[in-house]
Order: structure tokens, then C-alpha cells, then sequence
């Protein structure tokens, strides 16, 4: 019986990850996001009542859990107590008291949001889609190692030195570079500093006490943000995050050993969509696109920008499983497919005029890819709901089939609605 599971995005995000972490956490005493920032948005949909979180773990909705946030994140002081202050509007009033903060996470300061901005106009045409919430200026100062951590929000005085080091840095880039108004250091210190006495009490030694949940027994979960192809390493770079998407950076990014992790659920639309720019090589540009975004409510949690929709791709998954070691699969949205009559699903790619069946790694290998269908028969009845695989109609069962025999990988769990319980249950991860 696994004890410690991943749980991860296995295409580019917004895969429905928030909903199955959700359900999962019934069985944990805590919960880890491990990488990302704000820029992440998870949807919990429980009683009909919807709840998006950004930093929080998708735990904190859950008493008697344990939420963690590890050093992977970057941390925005000010997205964190805004987003607390929202819980409690809404009778979470104890979520401060289960939420403990890596003490080495970097911060996400109010400039870094400046710079995102400044450098996706910039980029005009060529923007990578970004947020613009300073994800990606946030972890460049953390690999320059200027950037500054949670640990400094411990005393003031030194934290306003830093702060107006790396202030006056970035400050004099986007007036002489950019071409920017001065940034206003009163108003972007005295928000941080509104922000320091919630934060600092959450601040802990957080691979300390993962292990100390490791030595007990417990059973942990790991949450993921974004998805594999937005990984900064493995993804369609430059369309990508700033941070490790990978399972492999669950145990970086919370300072968990890796052989600790006994399990990794890759999450999966029935479907596929993206957000922002890049390849898309099973991309729909017609009436079945339009309908797949209408009817599965495809705009991102975190900015409502409207995502990209295709078919299912295989290629893009073979590579999914193999760079998380993906143990099992959660589908997610299969009641969106009801009521086509025919479901087409990418088995291979033709590029150069050769034929494969996993994705390239090289990006514009990738964008060159033209997709190989297999054509498979929709069905008419509604799966809305569906609670047991064998009440599937034959032909979404089939479909669900077809993807276990190409990837080669069980599907554990099915996803028939948005509500928590709106979920079909083949194989627990947690036993």
C-alpha cells in the first residue's frame, strides 16, 4: 500500500489536479506543494461550493491536515495573506494554524510582478504567455542567488536592507532597459512589510518535519503544479514555467528523499489543452474545439484566459510517463466527450517523413510533428456523474481501454463531473 504520493500534471496543466488532491487528501496527514507560485490555480469544487487556490495546498480545505509549502515555491508574502483572508471570508478559520512555510523558500516580491510584465510586452508576438505575476523573474533571482528567502522576513531591518539592494537593481533595469516610470519603494516595501507578521510565525524547518511524518508512518501527498510540458527542463521551452514540473522535483522542491515516494499519479484531461503560446500538435481550430472549450468551461483558473483544445494526445503522454514514472493515470473530464459521435485520438506523429510514437524533446522537432488519428466511436449517453466504471456506456469504456493498451499504464481514476464525489474509483492510490 503506497504511503507517500505524487500527484502531478501529465500534460501542460489544468489537467483537473486540485479536484483529485482534494479527494486523495481524506486519507494523508499532509499535504506539499513542492515548485510554482501563485501563477498555479487549483479548483476544489465540494457541495457545489468552488474554492481556486494559488499557493495554499489544496489540503488546507481538509481539518486535521497538515499543509506544507516547500522550498521549490517561490513565495509571495502578499498573494499568501490575501488568499489566507479569502479562506477565512469563507469560515476556514484555522488555516493558518495547519500551514507551515519552508523557511528557505524564495520570495516573490512586488517588483519581480514589474519585470514579468515588462518583459512579455516586450516580447510582443513572440510573449511566452506568462502569467505576469513575477514567477519567472522570482527564480532568476534565486539562481543568481540575489534573490531574497522566507528566512529573511525573520528580522526586519535586514529584510528592508535587502529588500532595497535588490530593489534598486531591478528598479534601474526596467527604467534604462525598458523604459519604465521609477518603480514607487515606499508603496512595494510597506506591502511586504504589511504582509511579514502573518507570514513569519508559518515559517518551518520543513524537510525536518516531512521526515518526521516519514518516520511515523503517515501518509503524505505531494501536489504538483502546472504540468510536465510546462517543466522548465523537460517542457516545450521557451513555452514553459519557471520551475521543475517533473515528479523528480517533489523530492527537490520539499526536501523529501526520493526513495521515500512510493507512487505517482499522472493526471490527464480526456482531452488535451494548453494555455498561452506554443505547439499544439493535436490542436482543434474548428467547431469540435469550440465545443470541447464551451462545454468543458476552459478558461484558466488562475487568469480565465481561455485554453487551447485538441484531441487526446499518446505521443505527448508516452513521454509524460516515462519522465515521471508514472505509476498510474487519474482522466479527468470524460463527461465533456458525451454526445459525439465519433472521438478522434492521436496514436503517432509523422515528422520529416518519418513516423514515431513519443513525443520529440527537441522543441522545434516538436512543432513540426503532424498528428497520426485513430478514429474511435463516441457515445450518446451522458457519463455526467458516473460513479462505477462498469456504468460507463461501452463505448466511453473502450475509449478509456484504448488509452491504458497505447500507454501501456492502468487508469486509476476517472473524473465524471467537477463535484468531489463525481469521480469513478478503479484503483486507490493510497490502497
Amino acid at each position: 500500500m503506497a504511503k507517500r504520493v505524487v500527484i502531478l500534471g501529465a500534460q501542460w496543466g489544468d489537467e483537473g489536479k486540485g479536484k483529485l488532491v482534494d479527494l486523495l487528501t481524506d486519507h494523508v496527514k499532509a499535504v506539499v506543494r513542492f515548485q510554482g507560485g501563485h501563477n498555479a490555480g487549483h479548483t476544489v469544487v465540494v457541495n457545489n461550493k468552488k474554492t481556486i487556490l494559488h499557493l495554499l495546498p489544496s489540503g488546507i480545505l481538509h481539518k486535521d491536515v497538515a499543509n506544507y509549502i516547500g522550498s521549490g515555491v517561490v513565495l509571495s508574502p502578499t498573494a499568501l495573506v490575501e488568499e489566507l483572508n479569502g479562506l477565512y471570508a469563507q469560515g476556514v478559520h484555522d488555516a493558518n494554524k495547519r500551514l507551515y512555510i519552508g523557511d528557505s523558500c524564495s520570495l516573490l516580491l512586488p517588483y519581480h510582478a514589474v519585470l514579468d510584465q515588462a518583459r512579455e510586452t516586450a516580447l510582443g508576438e513572440g510573449a511566452i504567455g506568462t502569467t505576469r505575476r513575477g514567477i519567472g523573474p522570482a527564480y532568476v533571482d534565486k539562481v543568481a542567488r540575489m534573490g531574497l528567502r522566507a528566512s529573511d522576513l525573520i528580522q526586519t531591518e535586514s529584510f528592508i536592507d535587502k529588500f532595497t539592494e535588490v530593489f534598486e537593481y531591478h528598479d534601474f533595469i526596467l527604467q534604462n532597459y525598458y523604459g519604465m516610470p521609477a518603480l514607487d519603494f515606499k508603496k512595494m516595501l510597506d506591502e511586504v512589510l504589511a504582509a511579514i507578521e502573518i507570514v513569519r510565525p508559518l515559517l518551518a524547518d520543513v524537510p525536518a518535519k516531512l521526515f518526521a511524518h516519514y518516520k511515523n508512518g503517515d501518509q503524505m501527498l505531494f501536489e504538483g503544479a502546472q504540468g510536465t510540458f510546462l517543466d522548465i527542463d523537460h517542457g516545450t521551452y521557451p513555452f514553459v514555467t519557471s520551475s521543475n514540473t517533473v515528479a523528480g522535483a517533489a523530492s527537490v522542491g520539499s526536501g523529501f528523499g526520493p526513495l521515500y515516494v512510493d507512487y505517482v499519479l499522472g493526471v490527464a484531461k480526456a482531452y488535451t489543452t494548453r494555455v498561452g503560446s506554443g505547439p499544439f500538435p493535436t490542436e482543434l481550430h474548428d467547431h469540435i474545439g469550440a465545443r470541447l472549450a464551451e462545454r468543458g468551461d476552459e478558461f484558466g483558473a488562475t487568469t480565465r484566459r481561455p485554453r487551447r483544445c485538441g484531441w487526446l494526445d499518446i505521443p505527448l503522454l508516452r513521454r509524460s510517463v516515462f519522465l515521471n514514472s508514472i505509476t498510474a493515470l487519474g482522466v479527468t473530464k470524460l463527461d465533456i466527450l458525451d454526445g459525439m459521435d465519433k472521438i478522434n485520438i492521436c496514436v503517432g506523429y509523422r515528422l520529416h517523413g518519418k513516423t514515431i510514437d513519443v513525443a520529440p524533446s527537441i522543441p522545434e522537432d516538436f512543432k513540426a510533428c503532424e498528428p497520426i488519428y485513430e478514429e474511435l466511436p463516441g457515445w450518446d449517453e451522458s457519463t455526467f456523474g458516473v460513479k462505477s466504471f462498469d456504468a460507463l456506456p461501452k463505448a466511453a469504456k473502450h475509449y478509456l481501454k484504448r488509452i491504458e493498451e497505447l500507454l501501456q499504464t492502468r487508469i486509476a481514476l476517472v473524473t465524471t463531473g467537477q463535484d468531489r464525489d463525481e469521480v469513478i474509483i478503479i484503483e486507490h492510490p493510497f490502497g
